[in-house]
């Protein structure tokens, strides 16, 4: 029998014999890993701690247990609503805007380089300007002079013009729209790189193999060489979904019509930068990192299986 003495090593002990190993590799990742603790993991930790506290900044942190907790689930109806509005356009936005990421980036790389490098310059440039924010304002205007209720009077199909941005019956329609229209961000980068990276000699064994279709290709080989890609922008697809806060407060106002479309990050913002209830804000970045946290692994376990 062939011995294997890494087997007879606790996993710490084989921790540090890999460490040893691969020091250099080590090394050179430690810059990027003093940075990321630093700034990620180290936040973290604090928040946790002052989301057991009252602490309005000005005053040392006071001990109260789990009382923020409490008042958050038990004594909040505003949380409750933002916890509702921020899974309606997580559900709406994530899957279609990553969806539509996905199909986009798979269109533009049928197209010759040049007419691809423009136009994904041209629909990833949404995600990053605040231009889109304006362009929305001036589309649905409450005034007559708002594009959509000029033509719908012109139209005859209204006699007066519509609050679009705070009637509570569109308000959230809208948002959603916006924030599809912007969902072309880092994700549908990642999904033209990784596009790119399938080498063409696969497909042309595949079509010898019997694929038939293009979407036998996409699903046999596009899709398991892509998983690193699709894990990344479902992350980011989860996070941004969740994360919606400032599409909001350009085109509602804050607070929203009756929080129509008040986020859970807009309730943070609330109390952690306008009442300076940082115990509290804490409390509700918890509630709002270990949310991620949990769809984060349910869908980076069932995209998994998209490889095996």
């Amino acid at each position: 029998m062939t011995h294997h003495p890494e087997r007879s090593l606790t996993r710490f002990q084989y921790g540090v014999k890999q460490a040893k190993k691969y020091r250099q590799l080590y090394l050179m990742m430690l810059p990027y890993m003093i940075f990321f603790c630093a700034f990620t993991v180290v936040p973290v930790l604090i928040s946790i701690f002052f989301s057991f506290t009252q602490f309005n900044v000005l005053q040392s942190p006071v001990f109260i247990g789990m009382k923020n907790y409490i008042r958050l689930f038990l004594d909040d109806p505003i949380f409750a609503k933002a916890v509702k509005n921020t899974l309606v356009l997580a559900v709406v936005t994530g899957p279609f805007g990553y969806l539509f990421s996905f199909l986009m980036a798979w269109m533009l790389c049928e197209l010759p380089p040049k007419l691809r490098a423009l136009l994904t310059v041209i629909f990833y440039a949404p995600s990053i300007s605040g231009n889109a924010y304006v362009i929305f304002t001036q589309l649905f205007s409450g005034d007559a002079y708002g594009f959509v209720n000029s033509r719908l009077l012109n139209m005859g199909l209204i006699s007066t013009p519509i609050l679009w941005l705070r009637d509570e019956n569109y308000m959230m329609a809208i948002v959603i729209l916006v924030s599809l229209w912007m969902s072309l961000g880092v994700g549908f980068l990642s999904f033209i790189a990784g596009l790119q990276g399938v080498e063409r000699a696969q497909y042309e064994a595949a079509e010898v193999d019997g694929v038939k279709n293009r979407w036998q290709e996409l699903w046999y080989i596009t899709l398991p060489n892509m998983v690193p890609q699709l894990l990344f922008g479902a992350v980011m697809a989860v996070t941004n979904s969740l994360a919606v806060a400032d599409v909001t407060v350009a085109l509602n106002g804050f607070p929203s019509t009756n929080y129509a479309t008040h986020t859970i990050i807009n309730h943070l913002n609330d109390y952690g930068i306008i009442r300076l209830d940082m115990g509290y804000a804490c409390a509700i970045a918890v509630i709002l990192f270990f949310l991620m946290l949990s769809i984060n692994k349910i869908v980076q376990r069932v995209l998994g299986k998209v490889g095996t």
